[in-house]
């Protein structure tokens, strides 16, 4: 689609002109014409890429569809009703710089536009636009203090046991193939398959032997299915994508070099295993234990927001805006979207924080060390020692100076013998230290080895110096003050998912969501700033603070 000529000018009997009586100088719609239109409007050199120049009719103007997605999401919107506040929501024509009684368009159009962003690649644009705008007005620097957390985001799909996912991937394949493959050069088994996962159901009164028969079942027509597959000529049959994600999820639930088939065991399950058929990159993860243990299928989102330390005036709303917004596999750690939250802004044009709060689950010796090269701080607490061996001394009992090579025990005596091992394939470097002769009579020596040891050894990576003493300084009352800045990072969390969608899926695929997130982040970054502005007109006007400029 080639796109229409477009001009900024607004029209002279537009909503644009209405009287400051309909739209006062703190009306949400004027303040969103007035600061994130024109961010919208500079944004149209981008748009442009999504569009062909010189070929088919001419497009809706893409301007308006970015200003109206992130208006959806500033009032928590659908594509339908979207298109009707045009119609009939004189707020809606103000911000955008419309005229009540435009020529509209079917709701469809938004979901056009948002897969032109998908596939150019531009699904952070509306979000990179309202940032840059906010960093314009000097309200987020290009390098600030941060804080960092994850949440969780259901995807659009139900749970589904191993057995019922094999069997729709069975279900997906054949009817990918009844479209495909002729009934002539169907395989002999076709009508059994058919009648067994397409037409039927399982019984789910069943008991577990025969669901378990089931399984196997599926795995073995599985096996059959893709030998056959494999077998015709790839110039008379190419695999569509539900073959292929029915030969991935056989992999992953089935011995494939068992004769017969059989499933794997638990314990051999990879944790990035397709879940669901209808979205695979929706993931399982879980988090915490107990009563407090969560477990989801879907992706998991990194939040990083400025920190200021200025303390706001009563009724003051926050100065703090959403810097970046990841969305990944939900069974990647966070450690891993915090890297690729890095890499985001880094390619925002931001630079790393010079200090950044996050809670246990981003802390370790060796990101600790690595901040400490570049001169930044990571402030969180770091995971205490496992106590998982009978009672006796951790490795907090012990003063240890890797460097050296150095450590004292709980008794007083030092180690006599320090090795360093590294792991050839992960390039992982550990020390080894050893107490010999002196464990022999030592008074302390239940309390520290089991009795079947000769003497006390322990093994601690070679940042363990940082780690001991992140360790000792958490303990400080500095320190539980220090972290007091990253607890809003909640708050934000909770207006994403309670405003603007974020714990819910709207669409199936890791890229959908994504660009879901970014939009939403956006829309919350536009409403803080909306507020921050009514705040300082209002007290401007009550003679409180300079005038808005």
């Amino acid at each position: 689609m080639s796109l229409p000529a477009f001009s900024t000018q607004a029209e002279l009997f537009s909503t644009a002109g209405l009287s400051c009586d309909l739209f006062g100088q703190t009306d949400g719609y004027r303040l969103f014409a007035q600061v994130v239109y024109p961010a919208v409007v500079a944004s149209r050199e981008k748009l442009e890429e999504c569009y062909c120049a010189e070929n088919g009719r001419v497009a809706i103007e893409p301007v308006l569809l970015l200003g109206i997605s992130l208006l959806q999401y500033v009032d928590g919107l659908p594509d339908r009703q979207a298109v009707e506040m045009l119609r009939y929501h004189a707020g809606w024509n103000f911000a955008l710089n419309r005229q009540l009684g435009d020529e509209l368009f079917h709701p469809t159009t938004l979901v056009h536009v948002r897969q032109r962003l998908l596939e150019q690649e531009q699904s952070a644009l509306g979000f990179r636009m309202i940032l840059d705008a906010l960093a314009q007005a000097g309200l987020v620097s290009r390098q600030s203090r941060q804080r960092l957390d994850s949440t969780q985001m259901f995807g659009l799909v139900s749970r589904m046991s191993r057995l019922d996912c094999v069997r729709e991937s069975l279900r997906l394949a054949l009817q990918e193939l009844e479209v495909q493959v002729a009934p002539e050069a169907r395989p002999e088994y076709w009508l059994g398959w058919w009648e067994r996962y397409v037409e039927s159901q399982t019984d789910y009164r069943a008991g577990g032997e025969a669901l378990a028969r089931k399984l196997v079942e599926a795995g073995t027509d599985t096996a059959r299915l893709l030998e056959w597959a494999g077998g015709q000529a790839k110039d008379t049959f190419t695999p569509g994508p539900q073959l292929t994600l029915l030969e991935r999820v056989f992999q992953e639930q089935f011995e494939i070099t068992a004769c017969p088939i059989a499933p794997k065991g638990p314990g051999e399950l990879s944790s990035d295993r397709v879940r669901n058929p209808h979205d695979p990159e929706a993931t399982y993860a879980v988090k915490g234990e107990g009563k407090k243990k969560k477990e989801h299928v879907g992706y998991k989102v990194q939040v990083a927001e400025t920190v200021t330390q200025a303390e706001l005036a009563p009724g003051e709303p926050t100065t703090n805006f959403i810097t970046g917004i990841v969305t990944h596999a939900a069974h990647q750690s966070d450690q891993v979207g915090a890297e690729k939250m890095a890499a985001e802004q880094a390619e925002m044009g931001l630079e790393k924080p010079p200090v950044q709060y996050v809670d246990a689950a981003y802390v370790s010796a060796e990101k600790l060390a690595g901040a400490a090269s570049e001169g930044r701080q990571l402030i969180g607490p770091a995971l205490s020692a496992p106590h998982n061996n009978g009672g006796r001394f951790t490795a907090e009992s012990f003063a240890i100076e890797v460097e050296q090579r150095r450590a004292v025990c709980p008794a007083g005596k030092r180690n006599t013998q320090c090795s360093r091992l590294e792991n050839q394939t992960t390039g992982q470097v550990t020390y080894r230290l050893e107490w010999g002769q002196d464990c022999q009579e030592c008074p302390l020596r239940a309390q520290c080895i089991g009795p079947e040891q000769a003497h006390r050894t322990l093994v601690v990576g070679e940042h363990h110096t940082v780690l001991q003493a992140r360790r000792k300084e958490q303990k400080t009352e500095a320190f539980v003050r220090e972290m007091k800045h990253r607890n809003a990072i909640e708050g934000t969390q909770s207006e994403l998912v309670r405003a603007h969608g974020l714990r819910r899926a709207r669409y199936r695929g890791l890229a959908k969501a994504r660009l879901q997130n970014y939009f939403a982040a956006a829309a919350c970054n536009v409403k803080r700033w909306i507020r921050r502005k009514v705040w300082e007109w209002s007290t401007a006007q009550a003679g409180t603070a300079p005038a808005v400029s």
